[in-house]
């Protein structure tokens, strides 16, 4: 019975592949943030985030989308709970994973007057991990291969990257080894539900990062 069902759901992705509408749910399946018929359902037909070109939970917030960059396999919001505030500008870089609950701010209110706000852009490397509650408020650098601690408050830059940040304020309490950090790919790359080879050209016509 087992066997049937395998060959089964396999001859089902293979229809699949080929569907146009579709076909997205077979190129991302096996990776970090798949796109699945849940997602699709709750963001383009109910309409939570709707304008994001990424795959976003109902239960998180997405700021200003077109402020927001987001590599490859790079979802911000993909798991529940989380904030992504973009009044200025948001950079993740290609495999950067994100858990739930994770804020990530790029304006703080103006101490004197809090109707306003001072903008300052957020960058995050390359294979980053941030954890479950953790926050990246605005102005902060993290390099390649930082590893946020569930929790952490990060309020400094860590350009250098390959390294465990913790505590609140955040600091590093690991440093990582260069040469045991995987820089892997996925087979089919896709930017939210973009493949790579045309996002420069919709990143030129809707983005402003």
């Amino acid at each position: 019975m087992e066997r049937h069902e395998n060959i089964f759901k396999h001859y089902v992705w293979q229809i699949i592949r080929f569907l146009p509408l579709l076909n997205i749910l077979y190129f991302t399946r096996g990776t970090q943030n798949p796109v699945t018929l849940k997602f699709l359902f709750w963001q383009k037909i109910i309409g939570f985030n709707r304008g994001a070109y990424w795959p976003i939970h109902f239960s998180s917030v997405v700021n200003n989308w077109r402020n927001v960059y987001a590599g490859i396999d790079v979802c911000p919001g993909y798991s529940p709970g989380c904030y992504i505030q973009a009044i200025g500008k948001v950079f993740i870089g290609d495999y950067t994973q994100i858990a739930p609950n994770v804020g990530i701010i790029s304006a703080n209110h103006e101490l004197n007057d809090n109707r306003k706000h001072v903008v300052k852009d957020v960058v995050i490397g390359k294979y980053c991990w941030l954890g479950m509650n953790s926050i990246v408020l605005p102005g902060t650098e993290l390099g390649d291969f930082t590893v946020v601690a569930a929790g952490a408050v990060v309020t400094k830059s860590f350009p250098s990257g390959y390294c465990v940040l913790g505590g609140n304020p955040a600091r590093v309490i690991k440093e990582l080894n260069k040469e045991e950090c995987v820089s892997y790919k996925n087979k089919y790359e896709y930017l939210g539900y973009i493949k790579a080879s045309k996002f420069p050209q919709f990143r030129k016509k809707h983005l402003s990062v």
